[in-house]
């Protein structure tokens, strides 16, 4: 599907790094239709001699040479990177942003044109090829667009398709912001140990380990949650024990407040970002 498209990243930072690296490391796409930029020389001379795809400091000529445009800037300069690169874009292109908190209809004020816009929010967890990926389609994106959109991003993990007005902001709230939530468990759980006697790497590394593997069986098992850890507590036994404890501190409660909390957060960031979009578009160049 992406084997003979041009895809270009308009930004190669991290986030971008890791998707040039999953597109090219699982062969989904050709190194040579790749092309990328960023305002460092010295990351794009790295990410060329590692990947062997093209690289420019010129975003405008990533995206006049591109089918597929990939915004991988920082939310905060993304207004400006958009007004930029306008100039090349149409209806033959297909444009996705990973800017973090932007939603579609800030994007769209920002090209000031109708074209196919993607919103895709991955997670940190690209890096390791395990992201938990959400894809939100514009008003002129097509069912192929949001294909070609997830062929790239389960390059680097699994993808979902949402409404962008209903559930994006759940979305970063549950699987955006949730891997910090699991280092704090993870870490808190590496403390537990410690605290019985295991050494600290030791600890962490079973604390790590355990995570994986319950998330893999849950995966893969396909049961609930629930029926798992009932496998798990045996009447009168150690699980039960903790589960209880957990119970008792209002694990379930915090867990349901702090991704409340975090959605509700995303959608005050999303608003001010369309104010910022408005604003900036009023001014005179």
């Amino acid at each position: 599907m992406l084997q003979e498209k041009k895809i270009g990243f308009i930004g190669s930072g991290n986030m971008g790094e890791a998707l040039i690296s999953g597109l090219v490391l699982s062969k989904a796409a050709k190194p040579e239709n790749i092309i990328c930029s960023d305002i460092s020389e010295d990351t794009l001379e790295a990410i060329q001699n590692k990947y062997k795809v093209s690289t420019t400091t010129d975003n405008i000529e990533v995206a006049r040479k591109s089918e597929i445009v990939i915004y991988a800037t920082k939310p905060q300069i993304l207004g400006s990177v958009l007004k930029e690169t306008a100039v090349a874009l149409d209806q033959s292109k297909l444009i996705i942003s990973i800017a973090a908190g932007v939603p579609l209809a800030a994007i769209a004020l920002g090209l000031q044109k109708e074209l196919r816009l993607i919103r895709v929010m991955p997670n940190i967890c690209a890096f390791v090829k395990e992201s938990a990926t959400a894809i939100a389609a514009g008003e002129f994106a097509s069912k192929d667009d949001v294909a070609l959109a997830r062929a790239i991003f389960d390059s680097v993990g699994r993808t979902v398709f949402i409404q962008e007005n209903v559930l994006m902001d759940a979305f970063t709230g549950l699987s955006g912001s949730g891997p910090a939530y699991i280092f704090i468990i993870v870490d808190a759980m590496a403390d537990a140990g410690v605290k019985m006697g295991l050494s600290r790497k030791d600890s962490l590394f079973l604390s790590t380990q355990t995570v994986l593997g319950a998330a893999k069986l849950l995966l893969e098992s396909k049961e609930h949650p629930g029926q798992l850890k009932d496998r798990v507590a045996s009447p009168g036994g150690t699980a039960i024990a903790g589960i209880h404890t957990l119970e008792q501190g209002g694990l379930r409660t915090t867990m349901i407040n702090a991704i409340e909390a975090a959605t509700k957060r995303s959608k005050e960031l999303g608003e001010m970002m369309v104010k910022d979009f408005i604003k900036n578009n009023n001014k005179k160049d």
